[in-house]
């Protein structure tokens, strides 16, 4: 490299832990490299996403920075980037992934089947909040937004049972020992990209594409590649929770699948016989299509302007404040207002 690149990243501990191993990953290459923190909105309000824009406020101001060139590259997790491509920018690399599944962290150690009955349980994801009604009906999901060590304290200080996270957030901070249960992929799938991280720059600075290029896991960028298509197909017509989850299988790459429909949770598992772009991008649109025309059909269509519905939360219940930043979804109330608590995006 000629000159030192300016890596976006946003001011959270998992946020810039991430964003500090592509720097050192740089570095290592030869290339100067130097953080330039920024905030977003997801960073400062605690309103749901759904509400503020979808996942997609965790990533437009990183890239208004790329675009008007006041950093050179910036790190996301990838299951924060909403599947419209962004003008001008390119996906330069998806380093290889990190441990995709969710985790239970819970009170005495336990797992989610030996949960009291009605034990709370905390999370801000509505996929998760489905997947957990769909193992245990009795449970009490609160709705939280907050940082790692915000959600985590709610465990230690009683005001929750337990939290679910994912394996990826703990791990980089170096606290996987936390988690009390290792949710099963297959079972408990995890949303689109979850555990991968994505480096953007812009599309027309070839010297940073070309420094990226290295830190690139073909494998994985397949993977994530039909996850985000099985998304972007359901966008087009379903709003609900989704959880894809794709892995190499011989010759070929298999998808898993969990979506909240109007009848309940919808699951699929299948194979694409090769493992390429075109057979990745097929997968899932495929999957997509055929989930419209089935057992999704008459979903319910509540655009998110950023993210797009199938991030929309499809709960029927609004959010409550029960204290400490947590949200009981219970009728007949009014929603908590943004309270202004940093959230991982894990």
């Amino acid at each position: 490299m000629t000159r030192a690149l300016r890596l976006g990243t946003r001011r959270s501990a998992l946020a810039t832990t991430q964003s500090g191993w592509v720097a050192d990953a740089l570095r290592a290459r030869g290339t100067a490299v130097e953080l330039v923190e920024i905030t977003t909105r997801g960073d400062t309000d605690r309103a749901p996403l759904a509400v503020i824009g979808g996942t997609g406020v965790f990533v437009s101001a990183l890239r208004e920075a790329l675009l008007e060139g006041r950093v050179d590259l910036a790190v996301h997790s990838l299951k924060d980037l909403p599947t419209a491509a962004a003008e001008g920018l390119a996906l330069a690399a998806v380093p290889a992934r990190e441990d995709p599944r969710d985790v239970l962290v819970a009170a005495g150690g336990r797992t989610l089947a030996q949960l009291p009955a009605g034990a709370r349980v905390g999370t801000g994801s509505p996929r998760r909040r489905a997947l957990l009604l769909d193992a245990r009906a009795d449970l009490r999901v609160v709705a939280v937004r907050g940082n790692v060590d915000t959600r985590l304290a709610m465990v230690t200080s009683g005001e929750l049972d337990a939290v679910v996270l994912a394996a990826a957030g703990l791990s980089r901070l170096g606290r996987l020992h936390e988690a009390t249960e290792l949710l099963d992929a297959a079972a408990f799938v995890p949303a689109p990209g979850q555990g991968a991280l994505a480096v953007e720059c812009r599309a027309d600075d070839a010297e940073v594409l070309a420094a990226l290029a290295p830190l690139d896991s073909p494998a994985d960028r397949l993977a994530v590649l039909a996850e985000r298509h099985l998304l972007a197909g359901l966008e087009a017509g379903c709003s609900a929770p989704v959880g894809a989850h794709a892995v190499a299988r011989g010759a070929g790459l298999h998808l898993t699948a969990a979506v909240q429909g109007p009848h309940g949770l919808v699951r699929r598992e299948v194979t694409a016989p090769a493992a390429d772009a075109r057979a990745a991008r097929g997968l899932g649109e495929r999957t997509a299509a055929q989930l419209l025309a089935g057992p999704l059909a008459g979903a319910a269509r509540t655009p998110d302007p950023a993210a797009g519905p199938a991030r929309a939360a499809a709960a029927p219940a609004r959010p409550v404040a029960v204290g400490g930043g947590a949200q009981e979804h219970t009728p007949d109330r009014a929603p908590a207002g943004p309270r202004p608590d940093p959230e991982s995006g894990s």
